[in-house]
């Protein structure tokens, strides 16, 4: 069975490592604030100048004032501190952003992402991926593994305009944990329920797949 948004943002959430500094993409990856495992401080960083993210709000304690680069609202944590935009790519620019999650249009076998733009389609921006795609020592992509037809995600080749080239190392789709290396996609994990075949199948890239490939654990 595919994954759920809150069962990516958890399994994203595992690539997190103590003392990380985080930034989250717009949509999916916004929810893997609500999932940094207990006992854990990471510092997550947003582009319109906000370190220090905590979990969504709930009614009682929603801060109309305090928004994330998506524009919806977050909390902060103890000791966040604010700045402005430019002071946030520098941050960005300047190497010291650790992890940065991300949402996909596309990604290709040579790690190329394309995540802002749909040729024809009213679209806001490149916003601050650009950035963090060359600047973020690692990256995950975290997407569907198939577009609303059916269509693969994870391609030979991007088709669409690129955010940028070869920098995606992993993805976390609805069906697996896949890794990109050597020009190829790696199966590591599955979705629990989901097979093989059906990974395989909705794939257009070349995927290297193991013997033995475990379900993934929450």
């Amino acid at each position: 069975m595919a994954l759920t948004r809150e069962q990516l943002a958890q399994r994203v959430a595992q690539e997190l490592c103590d003392g990380y500094y985080v930034n989250l993409g717009i949509g999916i990856p916004t929810l893997v604030a609500n999932h940094v495992p207990e006992g854990m401080e990471v510092m997550l960083q947003s582009e319109n100048g906000l370190l220090g993210m905590g979990e969504f709000p709930t009614e009682e304690n929603i801060d109309p004032d305090l928004i994330n680069a998506g524009k919806q609202t977050v909390t902060a944590v103890t000791g966040a501190s604010y700045f402005s935009s430019a002071d946030s790519f520098t941050m960005i620019r300047g190497g010291h952003v650790d992890l940065t999650v991300l949402g996909a249009f596309e990604v290709d076998q040579n790690g190329s992402i394309a995540s802002w733009m749909i040729p024809g389609k009213l679209v806001k921006g490149m916003g601050g991926a650009m950035d963090l795609v060359a600047s973020a020592k690692n990256i995950v992509v975290t997407m569907t593994h198939a577009n609303k037809k059916g269509e693969s995600k994870l391609l030979r080749k991007c088709t669409l305009p690129l955010t940028g080239a070869a920098c995606i190392k992993k993805i976390v789709s609805d069906l697996a944990y896949i890794e990109i290396h050597d020009r190829k996609f790696h199966l590591i994990e599955r979705a629990p329920g989901v097979s093989v075949d059906e990974i395989v199948l909705k794939t257009e890239g070349e995927l290297i797949v193991p013997e033995n490939v475990p379900e993934m654990v929450f």
